[in-house]
């Protein structure tokens, strides 16, 4: 599975260095010097003569200017190719990407898909991703009329979380569910 780790964003100066949308909560180890990211296909094909976007690039410097990470990729020399590859996602595949060392923290891509039960074991959906908000994190739960619903990834609601089981165990306030 691809992480996003970040967006590309519009090029800063003229020698090929590009603004990055971070997506990630380490991004010192993301967009360090030697580091490859996986590029998504683009949604328009490039006209004909046109830079066309790796299907990998490779992080030759990062740094923070101004409170944007500014990026520059091996092969990127120009303005005219970081232009090209505005608007493209970057990530890396979630095989290499480490568990946490917590075993009360998980990765996003390890709760996505998960069954949603209750303490009786009565099915309630699935994970469907996970909402970062600032008072607290999101389940974003699919129910299996199609709905979605939210649930606050706290311990008082989500009680268990077991990777290997498949199952995330919540205790659900009345009426959290119809909201």
């Amino acid at each position: 599975m691809l992480l996003i780790v970040g967006r590309i964003g519009k090029p800063h100066g003229i020698r090929g260095e590009v603004t990055v949308e971070v997506r990630t909560d380490e991004p010192e180890a993301r967009f360090a010097p030697g580091v490859v990211l996986r590029t998504t296909p683009g949604a328009v094909a490039p006209e004909p003569g046109a830079y066309r976007v790796p299907a990998e690039l490779t992080v030759e410097a990062a740094r923070w200017h101004q409170g944007r990470l500014l990026v520059a990729f091996e092969g990127v020399l120009d303005r005219d190719v970081a232009e090209a590859l505005r608007g493209t996602l970057i990530g890396v595949d979630s095989a290499d990407v480490a568990p946490p060392e917590d075993p009360e923290e998980w990765n996003d891509h390890q709760l996505v898909g998960l069954a949603v039960v209750t303490p009786a074991g009565e099915r309630l959906g699935e994970v469907a991703r996970i909402d970062h908000a600032p008072a607290s994190d999101l389940l974003v739960l699919r129910r299996p009329e199609g709905r979605t619903a939210l649930i606050p990834f706290v311990k008082a609601i989500v009680p268990e979380v077991d990777v290997a089981g498949g199952r995330v165990v919540v205790e659900l306030p009345g009426g959290l569910l119809d909201l």
